[in-house]
């Protein structure tokens, strides 16, 4: 009777460990590099070539220079695709589309971005 108890129990442990690492992979951590000049002040994703921006929070703004912070994206609703709307000091914004966050794990915006070539 015991051991079937304890089957029991450690097959509900091995189903509660799945779900709950099945809830941590549906995303990816991502690392923003702002080598611009300016400071980011905000973040904004969506869903690639939808305008469902929602902010993603970050503390402190992202000064520029070569500053970096690590954010975790969701993807198990909306897939891999995803656009990135970043604000400036300033009221700049620039919009990164198409970012693949399963496939790139990093953005690192520079200083030409968002400007004439």
């Amino acid at each position: 009777m015991q051991l079937i108890y304890f089957a029991a129990l450690a097959a509900l442990l091995a189903v509660s460990t799945a779900n709950a690492n099945a809830e941590r992979s549906a995303g990816h951590y991502f690392v923003l590099f702002n080598a611009t000049h300016d400071s980011m002040t905000a973040l904004s994703v969506a869903p690639a070539g939808s305008a469902d921006f929602r902010p993603v929070g970050i503390s402190t703004p992202l000064h520029g220079g070569n500053t970096a912070t690590t954010l975790w994206l969701e993807t198990a609703n909306s897939g891999c695709l995803r656009d990135l709307r970043v604000e400036f000091r300033g009221g700049r914004t620039l919009v990164y589309r198409d970012i693949n966050v399963c496939r790139h794990h990093q953005l690192r915006m520079t200083a030409r971005d968002g400007r004439r070539q």
